[in-house]
Formats: structure tokens, C-alpha cells, sequence
């Protein structure tokens, strides 16, 4: 309990202590997020590698306070977090190719897999399947990492939702870590919670400082490890007090800000015949924004809606996966659409 307690200690501070010199460094070699036509509600350029403190207070808190001799796969997952590190402190640094982001996720995401064993096994009776076989529980797994990295990556646009997004998410998993008495892994979820805090103090309007690549990457990746985990550690707790029924729904429901916001813009990309991964100003923060919320205010919201889901699930796991899903699905578009319509409302109006 007090390595937890001082793993979260030890990554808000270090982080919280680097910052400043980090946005000296970017300002005096002029690395910043410059504003552009996608990100309008930013009027002046703003630093941008904030990522690299939240780096470095997550692997010396996690390297520091981790029991190694009850989680002999930290090590490559401190692999997996170097090699995101470094694809996201390059795009930061110099934007690289969309193929080139991809190829370190990917690699990335084996390392989790094969060496790590951070691996989705079964889908708990979605659709009538449970024990997946090896290579489909390989290609889901690696999925899934990919998806959520992206996702924290894609819902990084206005101040302070990805810090506060990804402290709600690592803090509800940390806590239940805590409470099945695995340790090791609720000083990863909590070194990455105290990192991202204290960003956080540097990052709420008027923004000092943004993540970047650097940062949203590791968040995905960290919260992806911290879900993977959380999925597969039920085939263990079946008599737990603090086991869930419907655990994939309930993953879902945990990370459904950045999880939806990924499939909603996605797909209607698509159906617009645009490429998935151009631009536009359809994620859920632009059309908080767009319909005259400011910063803080929208990421409060979503921090709330995040939270709500949460409950939710928990609520109603009782129903079973699929139809936890369902319902998850349908509130989520129904607030969605909600929101598109008053946002568009707003922009047909000015």
C-alpha cells in the first residue's frame, strides 16, 4: 500500500518539478503547437512536450517502486513505453509519417503481447465465444492496444481532457488494483495518475504547455496495458467480492469517452467517403466547443459523462455483456447526436 502511495508521490512530483525547464527548453528552441484552422480556439503557439515529464515521472516512479519479483514483466513493458516515447518525442520534435506511428505502435503492442503477455484471451461469452484461440487472442490483442493508443491520441485537442480523461481512468482501475491486492499493477496505474495531475497544473486553460504526441501516446499505452489486465485478471476472481459480471462492457464503459469519440468520427468519415485519419472538427470537444462552451468547461463535461458511464456500468453489469453494450452504445450516440445538433445549430447561426 505505501509503495502505491508513494509511486503516485513520486511521479507528481518529479513531473511537477520538470515542467517549467521543459517549457523553457521548448520556448527558446521554438517547438510549439502552432494554431491552425483545426485548432482555432488556440490564438497563440503553445510548447508542446509536455509528454516528456509524464514520461519521465511514470517509468522512475514505476522502475522505483515496483516489486519486480512479483512482476517480471515490467521490464518489457518499460520496452513498450521507451519505444512509444520515442515516436511521439520525434513527431513532437518533427512531424513523421502516419506509417511511421503505426510501425512503433505496432511494435510496441507485440512487445506487450509476446513478451509481457499483456494478452485478451477470452470474450467472456460475446456473441457465444469464450477461450479465443491463439492467434485470434494475438490479432485481438494487439487491436485493442492500437485502438486505445489512437484513441487518447485523437481526444487530445483542447485543454486538459486527456490529462483529466486518462487520471479518471488509471484512478478507477488503480483503486480496484488496490482492492484485489495486485499491487504492482496499481503502481503503474498510479505513477501514471500522478504524472498526468500534476501536467495537468500546466496544462488548465491558460494552457502553459501541451502533451503532444509524446504524452497521449504513453497515456494510450498505459491504459491500454491497465484495461488488457483488468479484462483478463477476472478469469481468476470468480469468487472476488470486487469481481465484475460483463467485465468487456465494463472496460468499455470505463474508457467510453475516448473509445466512442474514435468510433463516432471515424465512421463518419467514412460514410463521407474521407479518409479515417483526415482531420476535421467533429470529435465530441470541437462540438462542445462549437456550441459555445469554453475549455474547462467542455472538459469538465466529458470528465462528468466519463464519470456517469462509469457508474453506469457498474449499475447495470447485472444485464449481461451484450446488452451492456447495447445500452452503452445507444446513450452514448443518443448524447452524441444531442450535441451535434445544438452545436450545429450554433454554426448555422453565426
Amino acid at each position: 500500500m505505501y509503495d502505491v502511495i508513494l509511486s503516485f508521490i513520486t511521479a507528481f512530483s518529479l513531473t511537477y518539478l520538470v515542467i517549467p525547464s521543459i517549457i523553457r527548453v521548448a520556448k527558446s528552441k521554438h517547438i510549439y503547437d502552432e494554431p491552425d484552422e483545426f485548432r482555432r480556439s488556440h490564438d497563440a503557439p503553445v510548447p508542446r512536450l509536455g509528454g516528456i515529464a509524464i514520461f519521465a515521472g511514470v517509468v522512475l516512479s514505476v522502475t522505483l517502486w515496483t516489486p519486480f519479483q512479483v512482476f517480471a514483466g515490467l521490464q518489457y513493458i518499460l520496452c513498450a513505453l521507451v519505444i512509444i516515447f520515442l515516436v511521439g518525442f520525434h513527431d513532437d520534435i518533427q512531424p513523421v509519417s502516419a506509417v511511421y506511428k503505426m510501425i512503433g505502435q505496432v511494435l510496441a503492442a507485440f512487445i506487450l503481447v509476446f513478451k509481457a503477455d499483456i494478452k485478451l484471451t477470452s470474450l467472456y461469452g460475446i456473441f457465444g465465444i469464450y477461450q479465443l484461440p491463439e492467434l485470434a487472442s494475438i490479432a485481438l490483442s494487439i487491436f485493442t492496444i492500437i485502438v486505445i493508443i489512437n484513441a487518447f491520441n485523437l481526444i487530445d485537442g483542447i485543454n486538459g481532457l486527456s490529462g483529466s480523461i486518462s487520471a479518471l481512468i488509471s484512478l478507477t482501475l488503480g483503486i480496484w488494483y488496490l482492492l484485489i491486492n495486485r499491487l504492482e499493477i496499481a503502481v503503474l496505474a498510479f505513477s501514471l495518475a500522478g504524472a498526468v495531475i500534476a501536467f495537468l497544473k500546466y496544462n488548465f486553460t491558460p494552457a502553459r504547455i501541451f502533451m503532444g504526441d509524446t504524452g497521449s501516446l504513453l497515456i494510450g499505452l498505459v491504459c491500454s496495458t491497465l484495461t488488457i489486465k483488468f479484462i483478463e485478471l477476472h478469469r481468476e476472481l470468480t469468487d472476488s467480492a470486487y469481481s465484475f459480471k460483463a467485465v468487456p462492457a465494463v472496460a468499455i464503459g470505463i474508457l467510453i469517452l475516448p473509445l466512442f469519440d474514435t468510433l463516432r468520427v471515424f465512421t463518419m468519415r467514412i460514410l463521407r467517403g474521407r479518409s479515417p485519419m483526415s482531420p476535421d472538427r467533429n470529435h465530441i470537444h470541437h462540438l462542445l466547443i462549437d456550441s459555445g462552451l469554453n475549455h474547462m468547461q467542455a472538459t469538465g463535461i466529458l470528465v462528468a459523462v466519463n464519470l456517469l458511464f462509469i457508474f453506469m456500468v457498474w449499475s447495470l453489469q447485472e444485464i449481461g455483456t451484450l446488452n451492456l453494450l447495447l445500452v452503452i452504445l445507444a446513450f452514448a450516440t443518443l448524447l452524441s447526436g444531442m450535441l451535434f445538433l445544438i452545436a450545429r445549430k450554433r454554426r448555422m447561426g453565426r
